[in-house]
């Protein structure tokens, strides 16, 4: 398969690869994929992630529409147009989101979904972000569904559409080198457990993720302590490519100090596990408090819902000591707390001072943290579904919403750190998936998409978009390489 020359080479093989490949080759084009990874650990960050994807609709029914069957409780949803959702991503980021990428990451995300629907991906409603009674499920408005079996079912049901059209696919498969003719790229070196290979293409898309399992990249763009965290998913995505594409002129764009960092279990394992996937995130802190270890709050837990809020919470946990914090509750909320905290150990007390011998925190700096928490608290009626003002006075950090006193035992508390998932800085690409060197021009021959892509995230980061992004970006990549070698095999 190295030997002939191919229509589009396509580098990596998760979400925004495969997404890619689908579309170039259902455009007519000849397709190869280069994933690093042997065949058993394929798949990139895609296979870590709880797959929840957010994406504008403007009714119910267009939710209803992607289900295979209607769901067997009432779903409560607001509508989510492509305007709030653009609005969304610029709240978080600052105002900084590049706004031509976004606006056509928020105006395609449904015609995506549908279109994935008909690949053969399913999906079904997801019990990350709902708050879910007898009678009805009510989701934050954008984040309703995720792919059956999350990840790992995302994965391979993508898998399944590439392999039914017989997609080319090499393993073992490091890309090395971009090949270069008179400024236009024309394929890649390829490094295999056989040698290298010179790999020609008319047209090739880097979809090969960030550098967020680099701790020496980490460390330089990303700043100290970077370097000693967890990194939730694959252990493959080095950044080589990124920084290959940046030498060979390619324009660096975006949050270059900035990534994807979310609470996660503080015996979470260095790399990502297939045996947990995304299951040690801890995102219920906002119905209690985060206090490090000398029992002290750092954060506001309730500024929002935590998908809008878990990307820089992890990143306040960063700064404090050993990378570690609590996050406690009591009775009052502790029924609410997601599935996944099942996956870790817990410590529990009747007395805060019982819990904090557990913790091995101070108890005294526990005790007066909780109180003062406490006496702060005050009006509105605690609602875990809405943003309910039930807030502090008085008290820093504040906490906004859900602001519970912590006063009925027992008390239980989960510690954590800072887990990283993706990296936000990458090259800059324009709104068909063309790279930009560092001139704004396009460099021929050349896509990307996915998390090697820079200027969509900045500072923070709303669930479910970094999956969104990739399958938007990586269909438009696929389309438009297909394009380019159409035309480039009629004019030879």
């Amino acid at each position: 398969m190295f030997t002939r020359r191919w229509d589009v080479i396509v580098v990596g093989a998760g979400n925004a690869a495969l997404t890619a490949a689908i579309a170039a080759h259902d455009a007519g084009a000849s397709v190869l994929v280069l994933e690093k990874a042997p065949q058993k650990a394929r798949g990139g960050n895609t296979r870590f992630s709880g797959a929840v994807f957010r994406f504008a609709y403007q009714s119910l029914d267009d939710v209803i529409g992607l289900l295979p069957e209607p769901p067997e409780v009432r779903i409560d949803v607001e509508p989510y147009p492509p305007d709030r959702y653009y609005d969304d991503i610029m709240r978080v980021t600052g105002g900084l989101a590049d706004p031509a990428l976004t606006r056509t990451l928020c105006d395609l995300s449904l015609p995506t979904v549908r279109w994935m629907r008909d690949l053969g991906v399913e999906w079904e409603p997801s019990e990350i972000f709902g708050v879910r009674d007898v009678e009805r499920w009510r989701f934050p408005p954008g984040l309703v569904l995720q792919t059956k079996r999350a990840g790992l079912g995302l994965s391979d049901m993508l898998f399944r559409a590439a392999e039914s059209r017989e997609i080319a696919t090499a393993y073992d498969a490091k890309a090395v080198r971009l090949r270069l003719d008179a400024g236009r790229v024309t394929g890649v070196l390829v490094r295999t457990p056989d040698g290298e290979h010179q790999v020609a293409a008319e047209a090739t898309v880097l979809a090969s993720g960030g550098f967020e399992a680099n701790p020496e990249m980490r460390a330089r763009y990303l700043g100290p302590g970077w370097d000693t965290g967890p990194v939730r998913g694959t252990e493959y995505n080095t950044g080589e490519m990124l920084a290959e594409a940046l030498e060979a002129g390619a324009q660096a764009y975006g949050h270059w100090s900035g990534c994807h960092a979310t609470p996660v279990d503080a015996n979470a394992p260095r790399v990502g596990d297939l045996r947990l996937t995304d299951k040690t995130n801890r995102l219920s802190y906002p119905y209690g408090i985060t206090v490090n270890l000398a029992g002290q709050r750092f954060v506001e837990e309730g500024e929002d819902f935590s998908q809008y809020t878990y990307a820089k919470i992890g990143r306040a946990i960063l700064a404090q000591p050993h990378n570690r914090a609590w996050q406690i509750f009591d009775r009052q909320t502790a029924h609410l707390l997601e599935e996944r905290y099942k996956t870790g150990a817990s410590v529990a007390g009747n007395t805060i001072e019982e819990l904090a011998t557990g913790m091995g925190v101070p108890a005294g700096g526990l005790g007066e943290t909780v109180s003062t928490f406490n006496a702060a608290s005050r009006g509105a009626r605690f609602d875990p579904g809405v943003r309910d003002g039930k807030a502090t006075q008085g008290l820093l950090p504040p906490k906004s919403n859900w602001a519970v006193p912590l006063e009925r035992p027992p008390f239980v508390a989960y510690a954590v750190t800072c887990g990283i998932t993706f990296t936000y800085g990458g090259i800059r690409i324009d709104t068909r998936a063309r790279v930009l060197d560092t001139e704004s021009r396009v460099m021929p021959g050349l896509f990307a998409t996915g998390e090697i892509t820079g200027g969509f995230f900045y500072f923070n980061y709303p669930a479910g978009a970094g999956l969104m992004r990739g399958a938007v970006f990586g269909r438009i990549a696929g389309v438009e390489a297909a394009k380019l070698a159409a035309g480039v095999a009629q004019t030879t």
